[in-house]
């Protein structure tokens, strides 16, 4: 079959599972924010999709995952659209754009944003101290590495400091090797019934890595800016996300737990357990708490593409994105830390990654989640790209992960 009968035929398929996902589609919209047109907008084939799916279904036949969904789009529709598997190891509901994904991490960008309307609205400053919104940091230590005593720290953690993760703040998980990571672990082996603001106030009291702004760490700041946005707005961080940014695009089901009545939709893993998401508690987690749907998460990284707007919903302004675009990791940070090593760079709130082989060139920038999710934005090519999976541990060495989805993807745009 040619090229062209290819791709008619995928455009024929593509728009019969839409419309029977739009027949279907119960969004409180009413709207759905996904369009489907031609791959050929964003440069892709009929054989680039082939490829792709292949990959993420050699994914799904190896047992890896039970399912996956890939889209790419921009403002004029959605290009590619790409489903294999299914919801859960049960094999019983396909994923689709419905499907409900913890996407973890992809939590910290809605926070930022959320950081930066707060900002726009003179209710919090990026040069503010923590310690003004969370007083356990008023007495701000800084841990020895090597021996372990403490002594007072020099600089002043940061509202900004949050955003950019260089405040000195870590994870257990990603810092287990160290004193500070034990006693992460010794503290808070659980703190899930917890509220932020209380998890906040523990964090405050433990000494920080090294001096704020002087090195970049994975750790609790968006946990601990989630707490400082409670308290500089005066409402629980749900109701705010909600008021600022859900509610405008329409975001309905992104929430920090899930109605049980719609459980159904929830993915899982198959390497594994997750924590039951849909048990409400305590934690409001600003740095991995919500769930989300394709459908929804769409919303959110258009509204990006487009310079802080989603069709009439101006949620920033659009200097103030390009303020959360600058890159903040200069020669003085250390990035011993840091994930990306020498390459990209480090915005409020947003990795910055480059395009090109020129370092100082074009960047995307986005974020993405322990359970497999990732969203990039690419203003300089005029696309995002959304990939959601669930997986917790398993094997390693997957045909396709969101590393994956993100090469190959550059790869059928760019060629």
């Amino acid at each position: 079959m040619t090229s062209a009968r290819l791709t008619s035929a995928y455009l024929l398929v593509c728009s019969l599972i839409f419309t029977c996902q739009a027949t279907a589609d119960n969004h409180p919209t009413g709207q759905s924010s996904i369009k489907l047109i031609h791959p050929s907008n964003f440069n892709i084939d009929s054989a680039e999709i082939a490829d792709i799916k292949a990959q993420m279904q050699a994914a799904v036949d190896e047992e890896f995952i039970p399912g996956a969904l890939l889209l790419v789009g921009n403002s004029e529709g959605v290009g590619m659209l790409e489903t294999v598997g299914y919801q859960t190891p049960d094999n019983i509901t396909p994923v689709n754009k419905d499907t409900i994904f913890r996407i973890y991490s992809m939590t910290k960008p809605v926070v930022s944003v959320a950081t930066m309307i707060l900002v726009e609205d003179g209710l919090l400053s990026l040069d503010d101290p923590v310690e003004k919104y969370i007083p356990e940091f008023s007495n701000l230590q800084v841990i020895d590495r090597e021996t372990g005593e403490t002594r007072a720290a020099r600089n002043t953690m940061t509202v900004a400091n949050l955003l950019t993760h260089e405040s000195g703040l870590v994870q257990a998980i990603f810092a287990a090797d160290t004193e500070l990571g034990q006693m992460y672990l010794r503290d808070f082996p659980d703190y899930s019934d917890i509220s932020a603001r209380d998890l906040a106030g523990r964090i405050g009291k433990l000494p920080v890595f090294f001096e704020p702004g002087t090195a970049w760490h994975y750790g609790h700041s968006t946990d601990v800016l989630g707490a400082v946005l409670e308290v500089a707005s005066g409402k629980p961080l749900d109701e705010l996300l909600y008021e600022r940014i859900f509610n405008p695009l329409g975001m309905d089901e992104t929430t920090f737990y899930v109605p049980k009545s719609k459980s159904y939709r929830i993915a899982e893993p198959i390497h594994g357990e997750m924590a039951d998401n849909t048990e409400a508690r305590a934690m409001l987690s600003g740095g991995g708490g919500l769930n989300s749907s394709t459908e929804d998460y769409v919303r959110f990284a258009e509204m990006l593409l487009n310079g802080g707007e989603y069709r009439g919903a101006r949620i920033i302004e659009e200097s103030t994105l390009d303020t959360m675009l600058e890159k903040r990791i200069g020669s003085e940070v250390s990035r011993e830390f840091f994930f990306y090593g020498n390459t990209g760079d480090w915005g409020l709130g947003f990795h910055l990654q480059p395009t090109t082989d020129n370092p100082d060139g074009p960047h995307n920038f986005g974020w993405r989640g322990i359970g497999g999710t990732l969203f990039v934005v690419d203003q300089e090519n005029d696309f995002y790209m959304v990939y959601m999976e669930q997986k917790r541990g398993g094997p390693r060495g997957a045909p396709f992960s969101n590393n994956t989805a993100q090469r190959m993807v550059y790869e059928a745009i760019k060629d």
